[in-house]
């Protein structure tokens, strides 16, 4: 009865509080001893960064917002904008704004990448549908036909002398001649850019921060976004012969290049080619692999490095918003969503709704390809309904987790909304460089991604709690990964307001709290649809005897013991010596000491004789350095 009584008050409390918890912690196991993966630095990459203007001094604010929020990749060739782009004439044809020729100096761009953001990966496209823009002087007067405001009738085709149909929709009421705005536009053209930026009478860029080259975009629905000069799909064979033929001329120019592709719209593309389907009846994306694997292995050339994807799902409510990071690899995942999958043998199957799609071409790389394939995986375009900024976050953390387990490589979203820049942030300044596996007992609601860093002995947990409205009690549990018992920073994400606040790298709503560890266990609170970064050192798994960089030393001898130990330590100038005996969960058995002691060595005894046989620490600590000696009690 009296336990009884104590949740009842208990649970009045948090009533009266107005707080909402979770009915049961959700255990998380994180185990360093499995195998790591290394975390790719590109899927920290945002589209459009760069101007095309050159930049002499200073830079933009969207330049400087990026490095501060640690931005490591960027794709610049502009979406559909890139399929007519002539870097010769530094001109674009934009699809979406009546096929109206602009000025865009890659040039300029490329060299604002290596001038003001060395050391981050830039991405270019290469065109082959063609046709490329050659002037500026046939543009629909969009100015003088309504001041250039955004109306329906903005994909109509009007470059080139169009008649515009004021009912609006993408019909003219009298099309553009094409052949007055654009001209032909070949492999050897399209990949000239490379002897223009790498070559020895070129611009002198450096090639290995410009490796990543998409194979154009978007495709397969080339005969809406294009139709100016492609009114019928062309089929699926004729497009992997101009992939080829680019393909082929790309490597043999820049070996070490590496091809991006094939850059499909969305989920129904990923299945079907146009409107309809492709040879032999397979799914796009598994002709398209198959397709590869022949054509590499007929030439023996390599043609391509990563597998691109585009999405942009049409749910709005955050609910199925903060589980779309699962439709990617996820095979028990059933997306509300799922539309052009249900083709995938074949006919129209309603009972199929698990999407996984970079799982499905992960099986279908290493069916025509090999499991030694070495392709890699990329995401260029995405972009969620959600205007809710927490939603965006926990969303974007959700996506960028699931990347950094599944190893891909690309990630750069299309649309950047409030919530974004801080998630980034966190993820690239705070994470380490390898992925630790973790198993959440309810990863629909809270996922863990850890990270370690090569030495290991540093560790960072991203935990993202997707609950609506709820906090979540989350226990932590270590396994090979001796956590430095105390107190450790938590940075996290919550409550986001509709403006943007991310400034800089010290000058953002980052909230730092501070979690309690022990030596296997942390447990802590996460508010609702938040994202939450916890920065842990390990204790040093280091021999009976440890030196430091500033000779500081530490021995423990005998060790193993059976009933009494030495505890030897020097110091190179007087200081504060606190030292400590702990176990293998962190609890503090003992204080042996808290003393200041002059420079020199120094000698404590320790009586062991009451300690059962086992593993213990002993964490020696000044004002400057923390040095933690493994001890051996046999029985």
């Amino acid at each position: 009865m009296k336990f009884s009584a104590k949740i009842n008050v208990l649970a009045l409390f948090l009533m009266v509080a107005g707080m909402s918890y979770a009915q049961t912690p959700v255990r998380i196991d994180i185990d360093a001893s499995k195998p790591t993966k290394p975390v790719s630095p590109f899927i920290y990459g945002k589209n459009n960064v760069l101007p095309s203007t050159f930049l002499n001094s200073g830079s933009t604010a969207e330049i400087t917002k990026a490095k501060e929020a640690g931005v490591r990749f960027v794709r610049q060739g502009g979406g559909n904008n890139s399929t007519k782009y002539n870097w010769r004439m530094k001109l674009s044809s934009h699809p979406d704004w009546y096929n109206n020729v602009y000025t865009n100096d890659w040039n300029a761009a490329a060299k604002n990448l290596m001038d003001k953001m060395p050391g981050v990966q830039g991405m270019w496209s290469f065109q082959l549908l063609g046709k490329a823009a050659a002037n500026t002087q046939n543009n629909f007067g969009d100015w003088a036909y309504n001041q250039s405001k955004g109306w329906s009738g903005t994909g109509q085709n009007l470059a080139g002398g169009g008649q515009v149909n004021p009912a609006g929709g993408g019909k003219a009421l009298v099309e553009g001649n094409p052949d007055l705005y654009l001209m032909s536009w070949t492999a050897d053209s399209t990949v000239g850019i490379l002897d223009k930026w790498f070559g020895a009478k070129g611009l002198g860029y450096n090639k290995e921060q410009i490796r990543y080259w998409n194979m154009d975009n978007e495709p397969e629905i080339w005969s809406g976004t294009h139709d100016d000069v492609m009114k019928t799909q062309l089929p699926a064979e004729e497009f992997m012969q101009l992939y080829f033929k680019v393909a082929k001329a790309a490597r043999a120019k820049y070996p070490d290049i590496k091809l991006v592709g094939p850059v499909p719209a969305n989920e129904w593309q990923w299945y079907r080619w146009g409107n309809g389907s492709t040879t032999g009846g397979k799914p796009w994306l598994e002709y398209f692999i198959k397709r590869i694997a022949e054509e590499e292995k007929a030439s023996g050339i390599k043609l391509l490095d990563v597998f691109d994807i585009h999405f942009y799902p049409g749910e709005t409510d955050a609910t199925n918003c903060v589980q779309l990071h699962r439709v990617f690899f996820d095979r028990n995942y059933v997306y509300p969503g799922a539309n052009g999958v249900r083709t995938v043998n074949g006919g129209w199957d309603t009972s199929i709704n698990k999407e996984y799609i970079l799982g499905r071409c992960s099986d279908w790389l290493t069916k025509y390809l090999g499991a030694n394939h070495s392709v890699t995986f990329g995401v260029t375009e995405i972009d969620i309904k959600s205007t809710d900024p927490n939603v965006q976050a926990v969303w974007y953390a959700s996506t960028m987790g699931e990347f950094m387990k599944q190893g891909v490589e690309i990630f750069t979203p299309w649309s950047w909304k409030v919530g974004m820049w801080e998630t980034l942030h966190l993820f690239s300044r705070y994470n380490q460089e390898n992925y630790v596996q973790a198993t959440s007992q309810n990863e629909t609601l809270v996922s863990a991604y850890p990270t370690i860093n090569k030495a290991a002995d540093s560790m960072t947990v991203i935990l993202v709690n997707r609950s609506l409205t709820e906090k979540q009690l989350v226990n932590l549990n270590f396994s090979e990964f001796h956590v430095n018992p105390g107190k450790s920073p938590m940075y996290s994400i919550s409550n986001l307001g509709a403006t943007e606040t991310f400034i800089s790298h010290s000058n953002n709503v980052l909230k730092k709290t501070q979690v309690e560890a022990s030596a296997s266990n942390i447990t802590v609170e996460l508010a609702p649809l938040s994202v939450n970064s916890i920065s842990l050192t390990a204790l040093v798994m280091g021999s009976a005897y440890e030196m430091q960089q500033n000779s500081f030393k530490a021995a423990v001898y005998p060790n193993p013991t059976t009933d009494w130990v030495n505890l030897d330590f020097s110091l190179p100038e007087k200081s504060a010596v606190n030292i400590r005996l702990f176990n293998t969960n962190g609890q503090l058995l003992k204080t042996i000491s808290n003393d200041t002691f002059d420079s020199g060595t120094h000698q404590i005894g320790l009586n062991t004789a009451s300690l059962s046989g086992g593993i213990y620490w002993v964490k020696f600590e000044t004002p400057t350095q923390i040095t933690t000696v493994k001890l051996i009690k046999n029985h």
